[in-house]
């Protein structure tokens, strides 16, 4: 799912699920190496967990809401609050984990 500026709000502060943010650029080497993680949390947590991207060049509002300095930056939601948050690139592995931990 792409987030933006005009659906953050609804997608992710108010979704009756836990909802990964992965905040990015286009421009961005580790976000690029970070993103076939993020997309493989889709499809483990379907339907438990909302997974998206949300482009920091796009909505900036949303990364400076946020405080996101440095990408990639995957902010973990539950419940319109931060549950989490991760700043560089990490593995599937370590994402899948601290996803498991906000459920």
């Amino acid at each position: 799912m792409i987030f933006t500026s005009d659906n953050f709000d609804k997608e992710v502060l108010q979704s009756d699920i836990p909802v990964v943010v992965d905040f990015y650029a286009d421009w961005c080497g580790p976000c690029k190496m970070l993103s076939p993680a993020v997309e493989a949390m889709e499809s483990i947590f379907a339907g438990k967990v909302k997974v998206g991207k949300l482009n920091v060049d796009e909505n900036g509002d949303i990364a400076e809401r946020y405080g996101v300095m440095s990408i990639p930056t995957v902010i973990f939601f539950k419940g319109g609050e931060i549950a989490g948050t991760s700043v560089g690139l990490i593995t599937k592995d370590v994402l899948q984990s601290k996803i498991e931990q906000i459920l």
